[in-house]
């Protein structure tokens, strides 16, 4: 039985794992359990059918991500996780501009004739938005998409770990050192413990470069540290409130139990720093509260720090490492990482198996982290 090992254990490598294990492999995660890993720290909100980007490469692997959720879904509750954090609550895409509004309903009636999953697609006037989410300010029209989903990335995380335990994996906690004959992979190590090997999976995200340094090897890949913060609403539930997609690069995610997430910040060339920031925290709180005074009234919990990975063009990487054998990677979800991870790393413990990929490896090449 080949043996195969994770590096990294953030939604896109417990996916892998989970993925690996179930096939009945020889399966072993490798994770240091990082601060700031960004699965940790995402909002969680699969909607990539409003997203005007024009790169159709990003935009059929997004679809396709959010295609497989309820699949997904409906696998791991068979193996009896039923904690995944994931809801199909649906989504406003709110505007003040009702021009812009119609055409981003036409946009989502015209992708929806291959997307059926993005489900109803309504216009809503500002009353029936706010309707929906009674915290969000006056004056606000939306596009509502029945289809769109949240999920909580350390609830649906820990559940794929767990189903890949169940299923025979193994996860140890530790710093991975590639240990490689020529140009091929036979180990891993961690302190003093090896773990002999057919393939190695990196799936380490912000830390794939210090992974590969020690072989010489320079990853172009990069990140961004975003500050997420959680506050509690009271005396409401939030169970079914859809999630908030307000112009720019910002939102609002409610969760069942009265949280809910409100982000981010795209900051670069921080380093590995996560410590939360005055500015940042003040960056979101003023653009929430713009779009949803209601919530001036709610408490904070908690700010999280994540650093979201990004390789050149933005656009994620799939495939075997250039001119070595056995060491496979996938990395660059950047934003889009709770959405893509999942199906990603299904399509990448079929890869390391030499089985029939569902995507095109020439639209996601790894060349473009190797240049």
């Amino acid at each position: 039985m080949k043996k195969y090992i994770v590096v990294g254990a953030g939604i896109l490598g417990a996916s892998t794992a989970y993925h690996l294990a179930k096939s009945g492999a020889d399966v072993t995660v490798i994770d240091r359990k990082d601060e700031g890993q960004a699965t940790q720290a995402a909002a969680g909100i699969v909607c990539p059918w409003l997203s005007q980007r024009r790169n159709q490469a990003w935009y059929q692997l997004a679809k396709s991500g959010a295609t497989y959720y309820p699949q997904l879904i409906t696998e791991l509750e068979n193996e009896g996780e039923t904690d995944t954090g994931y809801a199909q609550v649906g989504a406003l895409s709110i505007h003040t501009d009702p021009y812009k509004l119609q055409a981003m309903q036409m946009r989502a009636i015209e992708r929806r004739k291959d997307a059926p999953e993005i489900g109803d697609v309504q216009l809503l006037t500002a009353e029936e938005a706010k309707k929906m989410f009674p915290p969000l300010a006056d004056g606000y029209g939306a596009v509502y998409v029945s289809g769109a989903a949240r999920v909580d990335g350390g609830s649906i995380r820990d559940a794929l770990l767990r189903a890949a335990e169940r299923n025979g994996a193994t996860i140890v906690r530790g710093n991975a050192r590639l240990q490689v004959s020529g140009k091929k992979i036979v180990s891993v190590r961690v302190d003093e413990m090896e773990f002999l090997c057919h393939a190695v999976l990196v799936t380490n995200g912000a830390w794939a470069k210090g992974l590969l340094e020690p072989l010489d090897i320079q990853m172009n890949v990069d990140f961004q540290k975003g500050q997420i913060i959680h506050m509690q609403v009271k005396n409401e539930s939030t169970k079914d409130w859809p999630v908030i997609m307000p112009p720019g690069v910002h939102y609002l995610v409610p969760f069942s139990d009265g949280r809910i997430a409100v982000g981010v910040t795209h900051e670069n060339h921080t380093g590995f720093d996560v410590t939360p920031t005055v500015s940042g925290m003040h960056e979101i709180f003023e653009k929430a509260l713009e779009v949803a005074p209601g919530l001036s009234q709610s408490y904070f919990l908690d700010v999280k720090v994540g650093f979201r990975p990004f390789t050149p063009g933005f656009l994620p990487i799939i495939g075997a490492l250039p001119d070595y054998e056995g060491i496979y990677l996938a990395n660059g979800l950047g934003s889009s990482g709770l959405t893509v991870g999942p199906y990603l790393g299904a399509q990448l413990a079929k890869l390391a198996q030499n089985e029939k990929l569902d995507i095109s490896l020439e639209h996601y090449s790894v060349l473009n982290a190797f240049n």
